[in-house]
């Protein structure tokens, strides 16, 4: 089964209000405008129950079906990145120095779709719970949102998430059984010696020599204490120490992002980093404050829900549309958090041809929305049917 025919006549209304999502995005908690223009569609639709003010300005709204039965739940993340807009579009952003440059706009559109036609329609037994979070880019609003209980407080029994993936096939649904996306994790170090003349580095300790050896050894770890199978990356992304030719300062500091998809892994990388500063702190004779940042874990798909969401995917999209055997990605998701709390599983829907997530001329793929909106209404419909 192609799009559904009510949510295909909705297309333009959705392009509506995708754009007017887009002029107007926000950043991390504060998506109060966006939660606002939401919930104002919500109650348009005529869904049952909005509980908004969840992790600052997410939302919860309920749709009750025909008959008793589970809670499922169907999540879009709703804030924009910081980042100026370079599409030229007429309905770019208003607001300058930011964008909706991850297609979160469309994830939104995606899901108020899904609603529009499950109120409509309600053929389906039990409940849904559409989650509208903040916070993806940066904070971990899903964990937030788990954290205050929706879960439990909606009685949610499985939970669905889909991302937009530009230059993938347009239509094409991708996912895998297992770990998807990668946890994410930070590492940042302050670097102490003792500054002076860089004529005359003998009497100084140089920070930067000892930031130097500490980055060149931190790629030991993935190469000879990770097993070559359990993939893993440790990327330093940041250097700062020194103002001037010469001076040698005082102090520096780098950071790192750590990327790995095994919580064994996880572990053993953060260990391994403790260890390797600390032995390269005593070899240069510096003095080290490490702060290690525990991020989103890695996303992973239950097996029996990705098989699931892939058979209904299939109904949108045709068998030569699905792809039940996707790489895994180091690229995270707050998403995790709430795989964590509840079976489901998280899909990339492809865009077509366009410039990549979170760069300047990114836009979402209008076209792309009835086919998410039908796979969320579809997949309430298959999951929970009425007898």
């Amino acid at each position: 089964m192609p799009v559904l025919n009510a949510i295909a006549g909705a297309a333009e209304e959705m392009k509506g209000w995708r754009h007017h999502l887009h002029r107007h995005p926000e950043l991390g908690f504060e998506c109060q405008e966006t939660a606002a223009f939401i919930k104002a569609r919500l109650q348009d639709f005529g869904v049952d129950e909005v509980h908004d003010g969840i992790a600052t300005s997410g939302i919860v709204a309920i749709i009750n079906g025909g008959a008793e039965g589970p809670v499922i739940g169907l999540r879009a993340d709703m804030d924009a990145l910081p980042i100026t807009e370079e599409t030229g579009a007429e309905y770019a952003s208003t607001h300058p120095g930011k964008m909706h440059a991850c297609g979160h706009d469309g994830h939104v559109t995606m899901l108020l779709g899904a609603a529009k036609y499950l109120c409509e329609t309600r053929r389906f037994s039990g409940k849904v719970a559409l989650i509208f979070q903040p916070a993806e880019e940066n904070g971990g609003g899903g964990g937030v949102m788990v954290q205050e209980g929706i879960m439990d407080r909606f009685n949610i029994a499985q939970v669905y998430g889909i991302h937009n993936m530009p230059n993938m096939p347009f239509g094409q649904f991708d996912t895998t059984s297992g770990a998807l996306m990668a946890s994410v994790d930070t590492v940042t170090v302050m670097v102490k010696g003792k500054g002076g003349h860089a004529a005359t580095p003998h009497v100084c300790i140089d920070p930067v020599v000892a930031i130097t050896g500490m980055v060149q050894a931190l790629q030991s770890i993935v190469s000879r204490n990770v097993y070559a199978l359990d993939e893993a990356v440790i990327s330093v992304t940041q250097i700062h120490a020194g103002s001037a030719n010469n001076i040698i300062p005082e102090s520096g500091w780098f950071c790192a992002t750590i990327r790995c998809f095994n919580p064994e892994v996880r572990a053993l990388i953060k260990r391994r980093i403790h260890e390797v500063i600390a032995g390269q702190a005593q070899s240069y004779e510096v003095e080290t404050e490490v702060e290690y940042d525990w991020g989103y874990p890695a996303t992973i798909n239950h097996a029996d829900q990705a098989q699931f969401a892939l058979a209904v995917a299939a109904e949108i999209a045709g068998e030569a549309g699905i792809n039940p055997d996707a790489a895994r990605q180091m690229t995270a998701e707050d998403f995790s958090y709430m795989l964590e709390a509840r079976p489901g599983a998280y899909l990339f829907l492809g865009t077509g041809e366009g410039a990549g997530l979170h760069h300047a001329a990114y836009d979402f793929n209008d076209q792309a929305a009835p086919i998410g909106a039908s796979f969320f209404a579809r997949l309430v419909e298959r999951a929970q049917p009425l007898a």
